[in-house]
């Protein structure tokens, strides 16, 4: 079948977008402190950049004959993005850290993808990867900036 490892990673960006989503509404619902009036309404517009990124993935992987996952169940059994409990006790700080790890998890998965959509040609997709790996690691500089931090996209290059 054309595209089958491409399908595989959209499904799995399914999975883990959708529960990124949920992670980033917590944060949303459970932080608290001198920050809270301008980081919740931020935590909008971070979830609405992940369901649109999550809606042209899903729209991609059914152009391509695929189907998506669409139950709660499937989105749980499939995500890499770890789930917790809510709670009151995190600091903000310890929050954006978890967005921090869920954002550079989502880059990696976006390069996995474009190396796998470039391999199978799929210019389309890989293009569609490349721009929200682009977005994902510009979320991961500015919540880094806020933590007082280097991007540490580069490994090889952190200056703090």
């Amino acid at each position: 079948m054309k595209y089958e490892k491409t399908k595989e990673v959209l499904n799995q960006l399914v999975a883990d977008l959708s529960q990124f989503s949920v992670v980033i509404h917590q944060t949303h619902w459970y932080m608290r402190g001198p920050e809270f009036l301008t980081l919740h309404p931020l935590m909008d517009d971070y979830m609405d950049e992940i369901n649109d990124q999550l809606d042209v993935i899903s729209e991609r992987l059914i152009t391509l004959d695929g189907a998506p996952y669409s139950t709660l169940k499937e989105f749980a059994e499939n995500t890499g993005i770890p789930d917790e409990k809510g709670t009151f006790s995190r600091t903000i700080p310890e929050r954006m850290e978890i967005l921090v790890k869920g954002y550079r998890y989502l880059a990696d998965l976006y390069q996995k993808g474009i190396e796998i959509s470039g391999d199978e040609g799929d210019d389309s997709t890989q293009d569609i990867f490349i721009a929200n790996k682009t977005d994902i690691e510009k979320k991961v500089w500015m919540i880094q900036a806020k933590l007082g931090k280097a991007p540490e996209l580069d490994p090889e290059y952190v200056t703090h």
